[in-house]
C-alpha cells in the first residue's frame, strides 16, 4: 500500500493547537531534550529582532522556524515527532512562561486574547464547558530512561520550575522567564506584539507521514543540524515496548546503558555492535548475498523478531569484548584468549587492515567457537590465515571487492566448522613478492607491525602512538645524488625497506634527520626491530640498502604467508611453532646485516 506524504506550512499557534485532536508524542527511541542556553537565547532574540524590524500586529511578514516531521500514528490518535522535538519542546516551554507571566500580570484586554491563544496551544479543554484541563497536555515526553519526562509534564502543568534543578527543561523554562522579563521592562510597548508574532507569524514546516518508517527516512534525508537518529535507538524503543513490566523494563534499561557506555569506551557503538551480529545471523542463516541488507531493515523485518531473541543483548555483549580487548588491552574473565600475546598481535595485525571485511569473519568466529576447549589454537591459527589472505588480496587488488565475496562465503563456513574452508583463489609469488616492495600505502602499517612482530625480542604489543618512520628521509639534499631523477628517489623512498614502526615523541626528535644522526633516536624505541636498526654496520643509509632490505623483507613476509597457509592445512594439533629452513636462512641474513640481534 502506498504511503502519503502530507507538507504544509503553519503558524506556532496552528501547530501547536492541531494538538488538541492529535496530541504531541515524542516517542521511546528519541534522545533527551538537549538545549542549552545558546539555543534558547537565539530562539527567543532571532524572533524579537523579527517583531522589532519586520513583524507584529501590524505588518504581515513571516519568520521560518523550521520543519517538523512526525508519523501519524492513527493507532493511539497521536502525532509522534521524528525530527524537530527540541525545537517543539522549547516552544512548549516558551509559551508556557509566557502564560505563566501574562498571568500573574495586570490583566487588559491584550493579555486575555493572548492566554486564551496559548491555552489552546498547550492544553485541553473541556468540550462543554470551555473549562481548560492543565493536567491534559498537549505534548507528552516518553523518552526511554529520562527523568526529564516527569520534569516537563510538571512545569507544562504548573508552570512553576526548581531554580535548583539541573535538568534542561527546568533550565531553559527558567531562562525563557528571565528572557521574557528582560524584554517586558526594556520595551513594555512591543511585548504584545511580540507574542502576536510568536504565535502568528512564526512559521513551521510540519512534513507529516502515515507510517513510522515513512517519516524516520524523511529525518534522515533532510536532517543536516547534526547526529541522526540511530538504528539502535529504534531498536532500544521496539524492545523496551516488547517488555510488558515495569521491572523488565528498567532491568532492560540499565543493560542497554551499560552496554552503550562500554562501547564507547572501546571505540565502539551499540549501532555497529548490532551490524556485526547481523553478519553473525546472515552466516547461520546461510545468507551469502553480496547485497548488505540495511540494519535496520533487516533486524525490523517480519515483525522485528530478531529483536526479541533471549540472548540478544548477551551476544552484543560478548561481541564487544572482542574490541575491549583489541583497544583496551582488558582480560576478559574465563577467557585465556584475552591475555594470550601471540593472539592479541594478530588481531593488532588484522585491524590495521584498510576496511572492515576483517572484521565479520573474526565476530562469527568468536561467537560460534569461544566455548570450544582448543579454542586459543584454532583462533589463532585462524588469524594467521586470514590475515595472509587479505593482506596478500589488497596489496594486489587494494579494494573491497576484491575480498567481498569470498569473506561473505567464509562467514557460513565458520558456522559449519572452526577449521573453516577458504575459498580465495591462489596467487602468483611473484606478484606479491613486488606487491610488498612498493606497498599500497594503506597496507604499509599491517605490514610493519608483522614485521615488527616477527622479532622474538617483541614480547608485547606495539605502543599505541607510532608512526611510520622513513629511515631514508623523505627530504634530501639535490646533491646528494647524481644523475637521478627525483621521481625515481621519491619512489624508492616509499618502498616498505626505507620503513620502521616509530614512537612518535621520538620521531618529532629525529626528525628529517639522515640515518647516522637517527641511529641514537632508534636506540632509545621500545620497538625491537626499530632498536635493531640502530646497530646496523651501515653508516649511511643509501638507495642500495633501501633495496637490500626490500628483498629481505618481501622474503620474509613471503615465507611467512606461506608457512601460516601450510600450518592451516595440517592436523592444527601437530604443526609445529619452529620456523622453517627458509625462515632460518632470513633470519640469518638479517643477522649479518645487524638488523636483529
Amino acid at each position: 500500500m502506498a504511503t502519503t506524504i502530507e507538507i504544509n506550512k503553519q503558524s506556532v499557534k496552528a501547530l501547536l493547537s492541531s494538538g488538541i485532536e492529535r496530541p504531541f508524542v515524542i516517542p521511546e527511541y528519541q534522545r533527551p531534550y538537549a538545549w542549552n542556553f545558546d539555543q534558547v537565547d537565539t530562539l527567543f532574540s532571532d524572533i524579537w529582532e523579527f517583531t522589532e524590524n519586520f513583524g507584529g500586529s501590524k505588518r504581515n511578514a513571516t519568520y521560518f522556524l523550521g520543519s517538523i516531521v512526525s508519523y501519524e500514528n492513527k493507532d493511539e490518535g497521536t502525532q509522534e515527532i521524528i525530527d524537530g522535538q527540541q525545537r517543539i519542546t522549547s516552544l512548549f516551554l516558551l509559551l508556557r512562561a509566557i502564560y505563566t507571566k501574562l498571568e500573574k500580570g495586570a490583566q487588559s484586554k491584550e493579555s486575555d486574547n493572548f492566554l486564551k491563544q496559548i491555552r489552546e496551544c498547550i492544553w485541553r479543554a473541556n468540550k462543554l464547558t470551555a473549562e481548560v484541563d492543565f493536567d491534559d497536555i498537549l505534548l507528552t515526553s516518553r523518552v526511554v530512561n529520562n527523568d526529564g519526562n516527569e520534569c516537563l509534564r510538571d512545569i507544562l502543568r504548573t508552570g512553576v520550575a526548581d531554580d535548583k534543578a539541573d535538568d534542561n527543561y527546568s533550565k531553559n523554562y527558567l531562562r525563557f522567564q528571565s528572557l521574557f522579563d528582560t524584554a517586558s521592562n526594556n520595551s513594555p510597548l512591543l511585548i504584545f506584539d511580540f507574542i502576536y508574532a510568536l504565535l502568528n507569524q512564526a512559521i513551521l514546516l510540519p512534513i507529516t507521514a502515515d507510517t513510522q518508517d515513512t517519516a524516520l527516512t524523511i529525518f534522515s534525508t533532510l536532517n543536516d543540524r547534526g547526529m541522526p537518529l540511530s538504528d539502535a535507538d529504534i531498536f532500544k524503543a521496539k524492545i523496551y515496548n516488547h517488555y510488558k513490566t515495569t521491572e523488565e523494563k528498567q532491568l532492560f534499561i540499565d543493560d542497554w546503558k551499560e552496554l552503550d557506555d562500554r562501547a564507547r569506551y572501546a571505540g565502539e557503538s551499540i549501532q555497529q555492535l548490532f551490524y556485526y551480529y547481523m553478519f553473525f545471523l546472515r552466516a547461520k542463516a546461510g545468507d551469502n548475498s553480496s547485497t548488505t541488507p540495511g540494519v535496520r531493515k533487516y533486524f525490523l523485518d517480519g515483525k522485528a523478531a530478531r529483536l526479541y531473541e533471549t540472548d540478544l543483548m548477551d551476544n552484543l555483549k560478548i561481541i564487544l569484548n572482542l574490541w575491549l580487548v583489541s583497544s583496551k588491552r582488558e582480560i576478559i574473565e574465563n577467557e585465556s584468549w584475552s591475555e594470550n600475546v601471540d593472539i592479541l598481535k594478530a588481531i593488532d595485525v588484522i585491524s590495521s587492515y584498510p576496511n572492515e571485511f576483517w572484521k565479520y569473519p573474526v565476530v562469527i568466529y568468536y561467537l560460534q567457537h569461544r566455548n570450544e576447549d582448543s579454542f586459543d589454537n584454532c583462533f589463532l591459527i585462524f588469524l594467521h590465515k586470514l590475515i595472509g589472505e587479505l593482506l596478500v588480496r589488497y596489496l594486489l587488488a587494494p579494494t573491497i571487492n576484491a575480498v567481498k565475496v569470498d569473506i561473505l562465503k567464509l562467514n557460513g563456513e565458520i558456522i559449519k566448522d572452526a577449521h573453516p574452508v577458504f575459498a580465495f583463489k591462489d596467487i602468483d609469488t611473484a606478484q606479491l613478492s613486488a606487491a610488498i616492495k612498493s606497498p599500497n600505502r594503506n597496507a604499509v602499517r599491517m605490514l610493519l607491525k608483522i614485521i615488527a612482530y616477527q622479532d622474538n625480542r617483541q614480547q608485547w604489543l606495539l605502543p599505541d602512538s607510532w608512526e611510520i618512520e622513513h629511515i631514508f628521509p623523505q627530504k634530501w639534499q639535490a646533491s646528494y645524488f647524481v644523475n637521478m631523477s627525483d621521481d625515481v628517489i621519491r619512489d624508492k623512498i616509499e618502498h616498505i625497506g626505507n620503513k620502521l614502526p616509530f614512537e612518535k615523541r621520538l620521531n618529532i626528535v629525529a626528525g628529517n634527520g639522515y640515518f647516522g644522526k637517527k641511529k641514537e633516536q632508534y636506540s632509545k624505541s621500545k620497538i625491537a626491530c626499530t632498536i635493531a636498526m640502530s646497530t646496523s654496520t651501515v653508516s649511511e643509509w643509501s638507495l642500495e640498502d633501501i633495496t637490500e632490505r626490500d628483498i629481505l623483507l618481501s622474503n620474509m613476509l613471503t615465507a611467512l604467508i606461506k608457512a601460516w597457509n601450510e600450518k592451516y592445512t595440517v592436523d592444527q594439533t601437530a604443526a609445529s611453532d619452529e620456523p622453517t629452513d627458509e625462515q632460518k636462512a632470513l633470519i640469518d641474513q638479517f643477522k649479518k646485516n645487524g638488523w636483529v640481534k
